[in-house]
């Protein structure tokens, strides 16, 4: 069983040659989880609402989700994203299905009440989190019993919070919760970029008590990245591999060696 993840940037530019290695690797038993960040920011400009994009302490990026965003958010991700992927795997002959962690309460979040950002002049500041979650709980049994069925699973990454209200949740914690919680043989970090690069060189192979030790000399979007796998690995996932999207077949050029792997 491997869990497959491939963000926005990514999807934009290489969308039918991931989906296509998905449909290729279906026997495997795959849950893939798209990101979409991008789009999303370009419907909420079209309706006339500014995306809010804050950076935490540590670096990492992520959207302040409010009430207006989170309309955009869902529609986006568990529409129009969600749907379309989910149809292209079928008109490929995989039996495929959409579903966001609200669907049988498979994904459950601890809504975010405070956030702690660092504001353009450099300074940390304390905003309200929005409908923004912490990821509490997967349905591993749930999933594993439509898996069974020879679906393959396309998640959008939206939550179940503790008052029954929906939750944004960044799509890379999404990828690692499922496939710790399903103890996956491996995860994919599908990227936009050929892998983790530490002093202008790709790391190929790297353990992940050594990848805590460079996780600030990497940069706010790798770095994000980096966190989940080695969270991922330390839950009982076999390996991790953070590699290009952008190649023709991203999930057998992972298996061949390229891009970083995190053990």
């Amino acid at each position: 069983m491997i869990v497959v993840k491939a963000g926005g940037r990514a999807l934009d530019s290489n969308r039918d040659k991931i989906l296509d290695s998905v449909a290729a690797n279906h026997r495997r038993g795959v849950v893939f989880v798209h990101g979409g960040g991008d789009i999303v920011s370009r419907y909420e400009k079209r309706l006339g609402i500014e995306p809010k994009i804050v950076v935490s302490p540590s670096g990492v990026r992520s959207r302040l989700t409010d009430s207006e965003e989170l309309e955009v958010y869902t529609m986006v991700m568990a529409g129009k994203l969600g749907k379309e992927i989910t149809a292209y795997l079928n008109s490929r002959g995989v039996r495929a299905v959409n579903l966001s962690g609200v669907d049988g309460s498979v994904m459950k979040a601890q809504r975010k009440k405070k956030l702690v950002i660092v504001d353009e002049r450099g300074r940390k500041r304390i905003v309200d989190g929005g409908f923004t979650g912490t990821i509490t709980y997967v349905d591993a049994g749930f999933l594993e019993s439509l898996i069974n069925l020879g679906l393959v699973l396309v998640f959008s990454p939206l939550a179940l919070g503790d008052e029954g209200e929906l939750l944004n949740v960044d799509g890379d914690s999404a990828a690692y919760a499922i496939a710790a919680a399903l103890k996956a043989e491996k995860l994919y970090l599908l990227t936009d970029v050929d892998g983790v690069f530490l002093d202008g060189q790709i790391v190929k192979r790297i353990s992940s008590s050594e990848a805590t030790q460079i996780l600030d000399k990497i940069g706010p979007g790798m770095n994000r990245k980096l966190m989940n796998a080695v969270k991922a690995v330390e839950s009982g996932v076999t390996m991790v591999h953070i590699c290009s999207g952008l190649v023709d077949d991203p999930i057998a050029a992972a298996d061949g060696g390229s891009g970083t792997v995190v053990v």
